[in-house]
């Protein structure tokens, strides 16, 4: 899976943020799961960047120089720095590879200074490919059977959590982020034309399903609506990658 994408999606969803003015100061910059480091070699071309990164290993970066602090974050639930030090946090490809997003998230707050970006991206399990090899497979999109002993943890066999757009802008309410926005790197063009058959049941069943979530389960209100309404729009319906942007209160 191409990363070129993603990355470029990533810093267009950082650089929206600040205007010409701003971005001439320097930036504390995390890469949480920073693997090569070429999101940070990428970034470093628009901002002036003091990046740190951190990974379950060294072993995959190639930038010269650039440290990397090792931390597995499925044994501990916290990255090692100090709170409010990062004017920018990404974590792009990395969620689906950890037991517990949510609590990575809230140590993403913790270690954000005040009006901080965090930027995370994750295959789109929504998009229209991926719920039709569920329904053939049992499997999304990029999520497989996982091998029990020996997996590559960098790999799609070390995909153990998918995670849908739903829940990670739910995480990032709840954690009191704001401007929360979403886009992806690229639309499927083998989805577009599924799309075209589908996106009519997609639509009747879905208000159908809609209805009766507000009436007899009482899921969706004013507090989620917003995103719930995201689920089918074609963004998603033929994203192959989202990208999730949030500020920090």
């Amino acid at each position: 899976m191409s990363t070129e994408k993603i990355h470029a999606a990533t810093v267009e969803q950082i650089l929206k943020h600040y205007n010409s003015d701003e971005k001439n100061r320097e930036f504390r910059h995390l890469d949480i799961g920073s693997g090569s480091g070429e999101l940070v070699r990428h970034l470093k071309q628009y901002l002036k960047t003091n990046a740190s990164c951190c990974d379950y290993t060294d072993s995959l970066m190639n930038l010269p120089n650039q440290p990397v602090d090792i931390v597995d974050l499925n044994t501990k639930k916290e990255v090692p720095y100090l709170d409010n030090t990062f004017d920018i946090v990404t974590a792009t490809e990395i969620i689906e590879h950890l037991e517990d997003f949510r609590a990575i998230m809230r140590d993403v707050h913790r270690i954000l200074k005040p009006g901080g970006i965090f930027v995370l991206s994750t295959p789109n399990i929504l998009n229209v490919n991926s719920r039709l090899r569920y329904l053939w497979f049992g499997f999304p999109r990029l999520m497989g059977p996982l091998p029990v002993r020996n997996r590559k943890i960098e790999s799609c066999a070390g995909h153990i959590n998918p995670t849908s757009l739903f829940y990670i802008m739910h995480a990032l309410c709840e954690l009191n982020f704001r401007k929360i926005d979403y886009t992806v790197d690229k639309y499927q063009r083998s989805g577009m034309v599924k799309l075209i058959f589908l996106i009519l049941p997609i639509k009747i069943w879905g208000s159908f399903i809609w209805k009766k979530e507000i009436t007899k389960y009482k899921t969706i209100d004013e507090s989620n609506r917003e995103i719930v309404e995201k689920l089918n729009s074609v963004k998603t319906l033929l994203g192959r990658t989202i990208i999730v942007s949030a500020v920090k209160e």
